[in-house]
């Protein structure tokens, strides 16, 4: 049985899951996107969020902890150059699983596992999409509320906008038969130089 017992032993012994986690964070440090099974990608997430979190303070203490965790110097500066600075603002969360479906052999579940601020299409999405206030009410059909509340103007001064806009002066066109055809002022000046 395995009463009380938290993590996924993923069907390997403690130190070659150990092993595991370090070479797939390593991976996923340095290629910002890996494939994988649900059950690896959800551990790795465990595994990988604390060092992002870590990288975000550097400090010689922190470099040999994820050090000591990773194995690999490349990832180590990597995560502490380029991904601590991408992540600063953000207070956790830094992983994003999104499931690809199954796998052809085994029919084993598959997930890509990728750093969220490295993904440059989701970000593009967010920004073209408008947030809209939506409100629904109990009958079920939506309705789009306004960001400020309408406000509905006196009939005076709705009169009165009308009768502005019917006093606007407009010059009368003069229409003259025997008048000659304007020129455009390119020509006009042209005529002049040559005279």
């Amino acid at each position: 049985m395995r009463h009380g017992k938290k993590i996924n032993h993923l069907g390997r012994t403690a130190s070659h899951r150990r092993a595991m986690l370090a070479n797939m964070a390593s991976s996923l440090i340095k290629h910002k996107r890996i494939v994988t099974t649900v059950a690896k990608a959800k551990s790795l997430r465990v595994y990988v969020e604390p060092l992002i979190t870590k990288s975000k303070n550097p400090s010689t203490h922190n470099y040999r902890t994820v050090f000591s965790y990773l194995g690999d110097k490349v990832a180590v500066n990597e995560l502490f150059s380029v991904v601590s600075e991408k992540v600063a603002n953000r207070p956790g969360g830094y992983t994003r699983i999104l499931k690809t479906g199954n796998r052809m052999g085994d029919n084993a579940e598959m997930a890509m596992i990728e750093l969220v601020d490295f993904n440059e299409f989701f970000d593009g999405f967010k920004q073209d999409r408008k947030k809209s206030n939506t409100r629904r009410s109990r009958r079920g059909t939506s309705t789009t509320v306004a960001a400020a509340p309408k406000t509905v103007a006196p009939k005076e001064e709705i009169q009165d906008a009308v009768i502005v806009e019917d006093v606007v002066e407009t010059t009368p066109e003069v229409t003259n038969d025997n008048a000659a055809p304007e020129t455009s002022t390119e020509e006009s000046t042209e005529e002049t130089t040559k005279e």
